[in-house]
């Protein structure tokens, strides 16, 4: 509750909180939007690999030729990150080989890491958060996507003493959307192919979103940093309105879908049969709790909380996230208090790679919302006794075996690299966080 305050103290003193961001994407662009309404906060370097791109970005949400002409532009992420006075590194490619070095150089040099890439963390998260406690210096999941979000309303359940039943987010969910290609995606967001690229939009991108790849790659993130368990059989994504969290987000015994208590879940936005949910929580976080006894439960029906049938369950949530225009929060969180908004304490949760269809030796993987593979959230222990190959590596891997339709594909299944610095940093972290 104090950023603003502790912000305007630096700017005050003449130390603005300094930030590299690398990626000027859609998120990167967002935050960028508001720069120029932040006094205290400055961006004076920005990677990415097109750097006209990344000048048209700011352009684009407003800022004016004189602050452009005093930004450096660069494609070297590494050297953006070793030179310069810099608090803060902001990764923000999607890239998870990329992201990986990209936490691990600003570690080095002594920067705060805030961690867009929810991809690499996922993937080796818990090891990166573990060296840059070492090094004293934070790993942060980024503010403003639901990851963070949903953090902080588990350690708010927490912290006034009640126990976190789930948590999770919303989406546009059907089984078949598993299944979905880059070809097929735009009419499931109800557009044309030429709309969505005159608008900018990669269809591999929008359709890791669809195919239910990125509901996965977040549940593990928020079960890695909170200490939640993971659905056994992977994600339910029960059809689910606000007014119904209570009800329906509660372990199986005491009548809702949950095999049990303290677990990260997905809510649909859609019925089965693909009518709406009332008041849905599509763009949301939630978080459902249970009373630690009978005056707490009084309390909830006096203050007009929505509960379940016994009055005991209940559920806070936000109903919308706005990613990078939040992304503030984590920037200052980290440069002026010295804390993460949220990180991998534990590998609780992974994301295997599962054939979008009968796949056959020779093939070529293509990665999260690609034509070959989607992701499904399993616990990490199952996931690394199956030797299941992560999603965030299943990228330019040729196949050696076929692979059935709806099976997951494993390490065994592909050919690689051993020697490979993301897939050494993978195994590294598995060992050191396998339970």
């Amino acid at each position: 509750m104090n950023l603003f305050r502790l912000l305007q103290a630096r700017a005050s003193a003449g130390k603005p909180v300094r930030v590299a961001l690398i990626g000027a994407g859609k998120f990167g662009s967002m935050f960028l939007a508001q720069v120029p309404h932040t006094p205290g906060l400055e961006v004076p370097i920005i990677v990415d690999i097109d750097r006209d791109r990344a000048r048209e970005a700011c352009r684009t949400v407003g800022w004016s030729a004189e602050r452009i002409a005093a930004t450096v532009f660069t494609d070297d992420g590494a050297r953006a990150i070793a030179g310069g006075a810099m608090d803060v590194v902001v990764e923000a490619t999607g890239n998870p080989a990329v992201g990986i070095k990209h936490a691990r150089a600003a570690i080095a040099a002594g920067k705060h890491i805030v961690m867009v890439n929810v991809e690499a963390d996922v993937l080796a998260g818990p090891l990166l958060a573990e060296e840059a406690r070492k090094a004293g210096v934070v790993y942060s999941l980024a503010y403003g996507d639901q990851p963070a979000l949903t953090a902080e309303m588990v350690d708010w359940a927490r912290a006034t003493g009640f126990r976190v039943v789930a948590a999770g987010k919303g989406t546009k969910y059907l089984p078949t959307y598993h299944d979905v290609t880059p070809d097929g995606v735009w009419q499931h967001y109800g557009l044309t192919a030429g709309e969505a690229q005159s608008a900018g939009m990669n269809p591999q991108m929008f359709n890791s979103f669809l195919d239910g790849t990125k509901s996965a790659i977040e549940m593990a993130a928020i079960a890695n940093a909170c200490g939640l368990d993971v659905p056994t059989e992977g994600l339910l994504f029960p059809p689910c309105g606000v007014d119904d969290l209570p009800h329906i987000m509660r372990p199986g015994d005491k009548g809702g879908v949950l095999e049990r208590s303290g677990v990260v879940e997905v809510v649909s936005s859609l019925e089965r049969d693909g009518r709406p949910v009332f008041r849905d929580l599509r763009w949301g976080v939630y978080v459902v709790l249970e009373a630690p006894n009978d005056y707490a439960a009084d309390c909830f029906k006096q203050y007009g909380l929505k509960t379940d049938a016994s009055g005991r369950f209940a559920a806070m949530y936000k109903p919308y996230h706005l990613i990078g225009l939040e992304l503030n929060i984590s920037v200052l969180s980290a440069a002026l208090r010295g804390e993460p908004t949220g990180q991998a304490f534990g590998f609780r949760g992974d994301v295997a790679s599962v054939a979008k269809r009968n796949l056959r030796a020779g093939e070529m993987l293509d990665g999260e919302g690609g034509y070959t593979v989607w992701g499904k959230l399993v616990p990490a222990a199952a996931s690394l006794k199956a030797g299941a190959l992560p999603i965030g590596l299943a990228h330019r891997l040729k196949l050696k075996h076929d692979v059935a339709h709806g099976e997951i594909v494993r390490w065994s299944d592909v050919e690689f690299d051993a020697n490979n610095e993301t897939i050494k940093t993978r195994k590294t972290m598995e060992a050191a966080f396998a339970k």
